[in-house]
């Protein structure tokens, strides 16, 4: 295994732990001014000042990080990237006036990436897969989890997950069963749940191609009951339940989220203040998506500053799908937290990189520069970490690695 030196950096800041954190823990960054990193293999073997580097750690490659500031990798948590198809008409009708809602009518919205979804092969899904990872590494993410649910027939959700499970990514993937995303037109509600529960689950299981298994609930769409359902079911099949909860209406989302432990509950611009209270009393992530309700234009943004001190776990994604959040970048995100969230920037990178990995379940491995963990890291052309938000609208991410070796 190479023994790689990262030296000549600027700054040096991450969260620290195994676990996702909540409260005031979430603005407390580790910051080493001019120190180094230190990568045996895939792994980070010393970070801190280089006159305490152990003499016995042999150097067989070093960087000449050139003033840079070290970051963990981004993880994206809550993405849905294997689609075909663009929405860009949509978008352009809701720049005169027409609602998300309005815009989803029959036959458009998701049902419009459905049908493009479904037409694709297994291998222009990979192709998209591919192209779409390698413009998050250049942005800063190195993990992203991955859902299907523009399939919606047994087949094509399959396909959309053996696509994830194929690509040859730049980033660590972690694939989400969404096919409670929507009901099929040709099928009724009572129908698609059974198609689920009966056949589409089980699949995913036997090939183990998903992880977590989500569930759109939401006024219109999957009642709280429906999602229970799915999630149980999922559940007793070894996946993870999360949840697209509270985003257009207080569906009870979060709640049921909190109930059920799972992963996440996501979204949350119209989370009560119960749904709130629930998720801080649980180990649930809120993962909130500013860069959907920045791309919907609307003013409603998840209530991060009540969430965070009431004292729950929150996360950062993108959301990146056609529809209502077309961008891969992780900066985006960190950037809307704060302008329009009043995210402090060390909450914002928080969330971004260890509450992330916890949202994915892999806190333990990644998301934090310490000894031990994955070498995923990303260098910045910036003093500091304050310029990722300070000088905003650039791409400040100079390179990305990924276990050790750089991606991007």
């Amino acid at each position: 295994m190479t023994t790689l030196l990262v030296r000549n950096l600027s700054q040096i800041a991450t969260p620290v732990g195994t676990a996702g954190v909540r409260g005031r823990a979430m603005r407390e960054l580790r910051v080493h001014d001019r120190g180094v990193i230190v990568v045996d293999g895939e792994r980070f073997a010393f970070v801190g000042a280089e006159n305490e580097r152990p003499p016995d750690l042999r150097i067989d490659a070093d960087v000449d990080a050139r003033g840079a500031t070290a970051l963990p990798g981004f993880v994206d948590s809550h993405t849905h990237i294997p689609f075909a198809g663009d929405r860009e008409s949509e978008f352009n009708r809701r720049l005169r006036g027409e609602t998300y809602e309005q815009t989803a009518a029959p036959g458009a919205g998701i049902a419009s990436t459905v049908r493009a979804t479904r037409a694709a092969s297994e291998q222009e899904l990979v192709a998209n897969i591919v192209s779409r990872t390698q413009t998050m590494a250049r942005y800063g993410t190195t993990t992203a989890e991955a859902k299907s649910g523009y399939g919606l027939t047994l087949n094509d959700e399959l396909k959309q997950l053996r696509a994830i499970r194929a690509a040859r990514s730049p980033v660590r993937l972690i694939a989400t069963c969404l096919a409670a995303h929507e009901f099929p037109r040709e099928m009724s509600h009572d129908e698609w749940i059974s198609t689920i529960i009966d056949d589409i689950l089980p699949a995913v299981a036997r090939e183990k191609l998903a992880t977590f298994c989500d569930a759109f609930i939401e006024r219109g769409i999957f009642t709280r009951d429906q999602g229970e359902r799915v999630l149980r079911a999922a559940a007793k099949l070894g996946m993870v339940p999360r949840i697209h909860a509270d985003e257009f209406s207080d569906s009870g989302g979060a709640m049921l989220a909190a109930q059920l432990d799972a992963a996440s509950a996501d979204h949350l611009m119209h989370i009560s203040e119960e749904g709130i209270n629930a998720l801080a009393r649980s180990n649930t992530v809120a993962n909130l998506l500013p860069a959907t309700s920045f791309f919907l234009m609307s003013d409603r943004y998840a209530p991060a500053r009540r969430l965070i001190d009431a004292g729950a776990i929150v996360a950062l994604s993108t959301d990146c799908n056609p529809g209502s959040s077309m961008t891969e970048s992780m900066q985006i995100a960190i950037q809307l937290a704060t302008l329009q969230m009043k995210m402090t920037v060390e909450e914002s990178i928080t969330a971004a990189t260890l509450n992330g990995a916890q949202s994915v379940r892999m806190a333990n491995d990644i998301g934090s520069i310490e000894k031990g963990k994955r070498a995923d890291f990303i260098l910045l052309d910036a003093p500091n970490y304050l310029h990722l938000v300070y000088h905003f609208g650039v791409n400040l991410v100079r390179e990305v690695y990924r276990d050790g070796s750089r991606v991007a």
